[in-house]
């Protein structure tokens, strides 16, 4: 078989996938999937990990990730049947190399004789050559035309939905889509944790997840403050979530609601004043209780984050907080159980340049103020009492 996607195309039944859906690989018992990156990345290759294992179904699928996705994903039922800790490596899992542990993990990867290796990580100028090193008798990934060829690839363009994306990549191993999003199963233990750890009963339950990786995805405080009383307020418990590098943020979001209400104006206490029903959890759940607290919520309102992606994938309606161009990438695609705020700024709010192709083709500056700021907390309190008002019944509470 030839290296070229144009050679494959005269065997692609079109309009059953994302892209060309090629011919199956024959005799594929083992399959290698290269992505790691952070929760979110997780969940963007979730409904390819999903499409595989229906094409696929006495194949076993390996994930090679990072030990957030193995922690996640132990004995869950679900398309994966085990995860492989990538080594630090250059461009695939940034750290300190050690070349003796990367070298033993090629020698244990390559003994498992893969069928098929499939790269959902980036463009392939580092991943490509790390998944070829697996010795899999056929690969399938991303490129960018700088990339090493793979046996049957698609382009890599920044400005694509992950979802898709991913989906698109194994539509060239003979794989259609099951799902276009993420449907992770939460197990009867971590449901049963997140009824205990937030008391989730009669009243409605709204858990924000007020962090992101990259500082400029972050709402202000002030505005998650305003939410968080007003939904206090009308007769929901609030809940804050994150990791231990959230907590501060977390306080000062329980503090700065002490004074806030309903029409923007104090309400005759100060900031600091504790807001019956407004408390913080972040830096004290396991990423298997996050899990279960996120799957008890009535609405979770999150920015561009791991935690809202896994709110999406278990069932619960979110409201999430983007820039425009990481909704292109990013963003939930229906509109009954999720909500989508862009904030349309398309240069620095400090030094002017140019944001749009930030972290692709050019150097980001300096600055980490917000380029989401200007969303106004009215309108996601809009959507929070629009979806606790009607999304109970579509999910079967």
């Amino acid at each position: 078989m030839t290296n070229s996607l144009a050679a494959n195309r005269q065997s692609a039944a079109m309009g059953s996938g994302v892209g060309p859906l090629l011919d199956p690989f024959p005799n594929v018992e083992r399959i290698a999937v290269l992505r790691g990156g952070g929760l979110g990345d997780l969940m963007f290759a979730y409904p390819a990990l999903s499409a595989l294992s229906a094409a696929y179904p006495e194949a076993s699928i390996t994930l090679l990730g990072v030990p957030l996705h193995a922690e996640l994903l132990r004995n869950r039922p679900g398309p994966v049947a085990e995860v492989e800790v990538l080594p630090y490596a250059s461009g695939v899992r940034p750290g300190l190399e050690d070349g003796k542990a990367t070298a033993d993990f090629f020698s244990s990867m390559r003994s498992r004789s893969f069928d098929l290796a499939v790269q959902i990580h980036g463009g392939g100028r580092n991943s490509n050559p790390f998944l070829l090193k697996l010795g899999a008798r056929h690969t399938v990934g991303t490129r960018t035309p700088d990339a090493v060829q793979l046996e049957r690839s698609a382009p890599y363009v920044y400005y694509q939905n992950e979802f898709l994306r991913s989906l698109e990549v194994v539509g060239l191993a003979g794989a259609a889509p099951v799902c276009l999003e993420p449907q992770l199963t939460v197990t009867e233990e971590e449901t049963a944790a997140g009824q205990r750890i937030t008391g989730a009963g009669t009243r409605p339950l709204l858990v924000i997840h007020p962090g992101a990786t990259d500082p400029r995805r972050r709402w202000p405080a002030s505005s998650f403050a305003r939410v968080a009383a007003w939904a206090a307020r009308d007769g929901s418990d609030v809940v804050i979530v994150g990791d231990d590098g959230d907590a501060p943020l977390a306080a000062e979001i329980v503090r700065l609601a002490g004074g806030h209400h309903r029409d923007g104006h104090h309400a005759g206490v100060q900031p600091g004043t504790e807001v019956p029903g407004i408390r913080s959890l972040a830096g004290q759940l396991s990423l298997s209780e996050l899990t279960g607290v996120l799957s008890v919520a009535t609405v979770v309102i999150g920015n561009d984050s791991g935690p809202r992606h896994l709110a999406q994938a278990v069932g619960t309606p979110t409201v999430g907080i983007f820039w425009v161009g990481n909704v292109i990438n990013a963003g939930a695609m229906g509109r009954v159980l999720h909500r989508v705020h862009l904030a349309w700024a398309t240069n620095c709010p400090v030094c002017g340049v140019d944001v749009t192709q930030v972290g692709w083709t050019a150097e980001r500056c300096e600055h980490d103020d917000s380029f989401v700021q200007q969303i106004q907390p009215d309108a996601i309190y809009d959507d929070v009492r629009d979806l606790t008002a009607t999304t109970p019944l579509l999910r079967g509470r």
